[in-house]
């Protein structure tokens, strides 16, 4: 029997957002009896264990408490409990904390190393927190400077892994640090999908739209789309904005479509599945990813600019965090200043009056999720890195 990874992770389905996909996608892709999945209890859990090709260990712990210290002890003990189960040689991290601690364990009492897996903001929250605090500081130093090799979701990523590491002293030499850009299922997300779901559920008939889908929260840059939306509503009577998502900042952009007069041109979708966000781009014209960093908030890579590329969209994205390496500029997209209202309106109305343009940035999108920007591609580097840290080889990059 192949002798396995564990992957120790807070975000796990049924919990949403990207962090829990890339999770389960590992889970989904990684080789049968190659990896055990150690992770919190859910509601409405057991579809999603069933459907996994691998073990998925529930530990006696409410997920949301994962973060208190008789979580941690409950998890480090599991974690000692299924070592002797499956006898692992490697562990990942989906997240540094709180999941590093029962792999920093493991690495203690019985010498399996462990690779930390970074997102952008997780790591941007660390760096804020150690600058005021030397306990955290240590606990920075123990958890990543433990860690064998250290994975990020994009260049930006990587960076500021190495800027923070040199500010506190944390000791993570760059070789250690390997960047995995994320990407989708070209499968689920596909220019032949049906368009009539989405348009008949949503009214989408009679506008061009303009698509995204993130939560609503500031840092996404959904009001700069509708800054822009608002300065070409004259130069395109028939543009519309569509927006998926839930958050906290609806009610603020609700007033800015009102306020600007394009309120009637925009729709909130709430949240939506990943078949009605397939069936959404399909009535789309064009992408837009405009994240832009606001203190420790940033998109360390941007999940759904895949999703939009598989479908065949062309994008404009935000030249921000990690947005540049889910988008190739000329490409599959086009690159802006996220915080540039004229910038984002020059780029939306060059897709729009170039449809030849349009079509070959969305077919090269189509094309890199085909070759690169894929899942499976993520769980075979995945697994190719921890086997060369758990043979003692330094991890490769791509």
């Amino acid at each position: 029997m192949m002798q396995p990874h564990m992957l120790f992770t807070y975000d796990f389905p049924p919990m949403g957002g990207g962090i829990a996909r890339w999770m389960h996608e590992l889970a989904l892709r990684y080789p049968e009896r190659s990896l055990v999945v150690s992770t919190g209890t859910q509601q409405n859990s057991a579809a999603v264990d069933a459907a996994c090709p691998v073990p998925v260990d529930r530990i006696w712990t409410d997920a949301n408490r994962l973060r208190t210290i008789p979580g941690l002890v409950r998890w480090s003990f599991r974690a000692w409990q299924l070592e002797r189960r499956y006898h692992p040689t490697f562990s990942w991290c989906g997240n540094l904390r709180p999941a590093s601690y029962p792999a920093r364990w493991l690495k203690a009492s019985k010498s399996i190393p462990y690779g930390a897996i970074l997102h952008g903001g997780d790591l941007l929250r660390l760096g804020s927190m150690m600058k005021t605090s030397a306990r955290r500081r240590n606990v920075g130093r123990s958890l990543l400077g433990g860690a064998a090799v250290i994975v990020t979701n994009s260049q930006f990523t990587r960076e500021e892994t190495i800027q923070i590491s040199a500010a506190f002293d944390l000791g993570i030499e760059s070789a250690r640090i390997v960047v995995v850009p994320l990407g989708t299922d070209p499968k689920n997300f596909d220019p032949s999908i049906d368009p009539a779901p989405a348009r008949a559920a949503y009214g989408l008939e009679g506008r061009r739209w303009m698509v995204t889908v993130a939560r609503l929260v500031p840092h996404k840059g959904i009001d700069t789309t509708i800054r822009v939306l608002a300065h070409l509503k004259t130069k395109y009577p028939d543009l519309g904005y569509a927006v998926a998502g839930i958050g906290p900042d609806r009610a603020r952009l609700e007033a800015l479509a009102a306020e600007l007069g394009v309120a009637d041109r925009v729709k909130f979708l709430g949240g939506i599945d990943d078949r009605m966000i397939a069936s959404l781009h399909r009535n789309a014209s064009i992408y837009l990813g405009l994240s832009r960093r606001e203190g420790v908030e940033v998109e360390g890579f941007g999940i759904a600019i895949s999703e939009a590329s598989a479908s065949g969209l062309p994008v404009v994205g935000g030249r921000s965090g990690g947005v540049p390496d889910a988008v190739r500029e000329g490409e599959t997209g086009l690159l802006v200043d996220p915080t540039s209202i004229e910038e984002g309106a020059a780029a939306v109305s060059r897709l729009l009056d170039d449809p030849t343009l349009a079509d070959r940035l969305g077919r090269g999108g189509r094309a890199a999720v085909e070759s690169f920007y894929n899942w499976d591609r993520v769980a075979r580097e995945m697994r190719r890195i921890g086997d060369e840290v758990s043979a003692g080889r330094p991890p490769s990059a791509r």
